[in-house]
Order: C-alpha cells, then sequence, then structure tokens
C-alpha cells in the first residue's frame, strides 16, 4: 500500500452526494463540534476523515493543526477531534485532531 493515497472505495460517498448534502452537513456540524470518524485518504498535507453519523459528509485534518514531530494516522485509524471551520469551495469539513501519532508510529 502506498504511504499517500486520496480516498477511494466504497465507503467513501461520492462527490455528487457530498455536493448535494453541504448544507446539512454544515448544520449538524458547526464550528467547535466534535467529531469522531475513519481516515480514509492521506496525502502530504493532512487526512481525509469520514465523519460517524453524517452521511456524506468529508473532514480533512491538514498538517498545519499537527503538533511538531508527530505523524499521520494510518488509513483506518479511528480519530476523532474538533470543526474549525467549513470550506464550501470543495465541500470539507476541516478539523483539528485530539490526538496525532508520534511520528515513528
Amino acid at each position: 500500500m502506498e504511504e499517500y493515497v486520496w480516498p477511494a472505495g466504497p465507503e467513501v460517498p461520492a462527490a455528487n452526494l457530498v455536493r448535494e448534502s453541504w448544507e446539512a452537513t454544515v448544520a449538524a456540524l458547526p464550528v467547535e463540534a466534535r467529531i469522531t470518524g475513519e481516515v480514509i485518504g492521506r496525502q502530504r498535507f493532512g487526512v481525509f476523515i469520514r465523519i460517524d453519523g453524517v452521511a456524506n459528509a468529508i473532514a480533512l485534518a491538514e498538517i498545519t493543526a499537527m503538533p511538531h514531530g508527530v505523524g499521520l494516522p494510518a488509513l483506518g485509524t479511528f480519530v476523532s477531534g474538533e470543526v474549525l471551520w467549513h470550506a464550501a469551495h470543495n465541500h470539507q469539513v476541516k478539523v483539528r485532531l485530539d490526538e496525532w501519532p508520534a511520528a515513528d508510529e
């Protein structure tokens, strides 16, 4: 498996469903809301998360919110965090994770 992968597979909502559900996503996940979910994609700039309990919602935890000296969570890892803002241009919920793995994990 490659270290960096885009979200893909049957568990990832289609782009049109994410777009169509955007208003409901924003209403369900206001800024400062707590989220949990599964890491479904990894890129150098952060991880994509399928958010539990909110159909067709995708979150992004960017490396700009990572503490120094930590790594990206692995695919399939369950994480939790807080909503920072909503990126309407690409229908992503931006989050800050509660914990990041140590760089050597």
